[in-house]
């Protein structure tokens, strides 16, 4: 039976990012909606759809963020699609938070048939 070795890190015990290393929304806040614009331009309302739109968009939006190489921090994306019909909706969503390291980014797409929230979430840990 063979040992399977493990990856072993230093702690650097660092209790915050450095400068440059922070989660910035305005920088994910482009990313976001370059993604939804990019997937819904153009689009109606499909309900069968509407399900794999919000996982396709939400795995662009991490993939786009983690390449804005953010280390340190664990990034949650959440994204809604629903149908406009005269109804107003509201996206809340709720977490224990550090407020002087932990942040997000939201952007909101609508046209005459759909709406899209996609929320970014970049929570500080080391």
């Amino acid at each position: 039976m063979s040992l399977i070795e493990r990856a072993s890190f230093d702690n650097t015990y660092r209790l915050e990012p450095r400068e440059q290393e922070r989660f910035y929304p305005s920088k994910v806040q482009e990313l976001i909606k370059e993604v939804v614009h990019k997937h819904l331009d153009g689009k109606e309302y499909d309900h069968n759809q509407a399900k794999n739109w919000a996982e396709e968009i939400a795995n662009q939006i991490k993939i786009a963020t983690k390449q804005l190489n953010i280390p340190s921090y664990k990034i949650v994306v959440q994204t809604v699609i629903g149908e406009v019909n005269g109804q107003g909706v509201r996206v809340a969503s709720k977490c224990l938070w550090d407020e002087a390291n932990d942040n997000s980014s939201s952007f909101t797409y609508t046209n005459s048939s759909l709406f899209c929230t996609g929320i970014v979430f970049g929570v500080y840990f080391e």
